[in-house]
């Protein structure tokens, strides 16, 4: 909009100003007509410039994107290939359904926990995270906006696990869609505070491989993705329901293969949410915006 000393120009310019509105930091104009839909197009514009730049980044780093696409997959045959001579019977499900509930684990774990833990510790220390944050963009749409594609990615894998079993594994369709659903959102959600969380402690990229893994071998073990709940000892299985990631699991696994009753249910979903909360409050707590020195 150009600014000039004549009056009526200057009288017009201010009628305008209302009606066309353009948003700074590279994101794109935004044309409001006062009902409030000019504010809701530029914060969705903000949320996608922000997820293609993560996706371009991430089709770049060729590791992250091998471990992000292709582990998952080998993880579900070796859970399958360990968990074939394992009897499964007090579990309730076979060695295959086992399989593809740990490959949908290992998927959120792998594709939006790791990932996003490098990531937010790279674009801290590079400082990018400082600097989008003296734009319009706000705090919360910086962390969401660099979760996207790895939330995106971990959807469309899962979808991908779970039309292979039914191919390769004989696994039957979906017992409840509406669990699985359920389960794989709040799965992100949390996966991403978590992960915002534990970028605090990581110092570097390098080291996001090591600050990472004792969530990942943890929900591992003990929160059902490699080895069922129900086969395990009634004191052992009691101090697992307790682990972050055993909630969303449990609805992962009833949406996939059923075997929950509704009391089980009730119990996952408040363990989810109870962990949401908390790892949504740390990260409004402790995340750190600015290299750590």
């Amino acid at each position: 909009m150009n600014t000039n000393t004549n009056t009526s120009k200057g009288m017009n310019t201010k009628a305008n100003a209302n009606a066309d509105t353009d948003t700074r930091g590279g994101v794109g104009a935004v044309r409001g007509d006062g009902d409030g839909t000019g504010a809701l197009t530029t914060a969705a514009g903000r949320l996608g410039a922000l997820g293609r730049a993560e996706l371009t980044l991430l089709a770049r780093n060729r590791t992250a994107l091998f471990t992000a696409l292709f582990v998952p997959l080998a993880m579900m045959g070796s859970i399958k290939i360990t968990l074939d001579g394992a009897d499964l019977g007090d579990a309730g499900v076979t060695a295959a359904e086992a399989a593809l509930a740990g490959g949908v684990g290992t998927v959120l774990l792998m594709v939006v926990y790791s990932n996003l833990v490098a990531a937010y510790t790279s674009r801290r220390e590079e400082l990018v995270l400082k600097r989008l944050r003296t734009g319009e963009t706000a705090d919360h749409e910086i962390l969401a906006g660099t979760a996207l594609p790895a939330a995106a990615l971990a959807l469309a894998q899962s979808v991908v696990l779970v039309a292979a079993a039914g191919v390769f594994l004989d696994v039957g369709g979906i017992h409840r869609p509406d669990l699985l659903v359920a389960g794989l959102l709040v799965a992100i959600v949390l996966l991403t505070a978590l992960a915002a969380t534990t970028s605090v402690i990581t110092r570097t990229v390098e080291s996001a491989q090591i600050t990472t893994m004792p969530l990942f071998l943890v929900s591992l073990v003990g929160s059902g993705l490699f080895v069922p709940l129900d086969s395990l000892p009634d004191r052992v299985a009691s101090v697992c329901e307790l682990l972050p990631m055993t909630g969303v699991m449990t609805l992962v696994r009833a949406g996939l293969i059923g075997g929950v009753d509704g009391a089980g249910l009730l119990g996952a979903g408040i363990g989810a949410v109870a962990w949401t909360v908390l790892a949504l409050y740390a990260v409004r707590k402790w995340f750190r915006w600015e290299p750590r020195r």
